[in-house]
């Protein structure tokens, strides 16, 4: 599932995410979403989150 939709995000969820540093190569970092930054419904890069640790990253992959 891609992460496009914020109604698919949930607190709590395991994903994938790119970092802006990271936009270029598209190297992905998994973790947990401590919160959801993307106030919009859909976003066509992905919806912005925090994971755990602080890491902040657009969602790529929701498992």
């Amino acid at each position: 599932m891609n992460g496009n939709n914020r109604a698919d995000i949930r607190v709590g969820a395991r994903v994938k995410v790119v970092q802006k540093q990271d936009q270029r190569t598209g190297h992905v970092t998994c973790g947990v979403v401590q919160a959801i930054l993307t106030k919009s419904g859909t976003h066509p890069h992905g919806i912005k989150v925090r994971l755990e640790g602080g890491i902040v990253g657009r969602v790529k992959e929701i498992f």
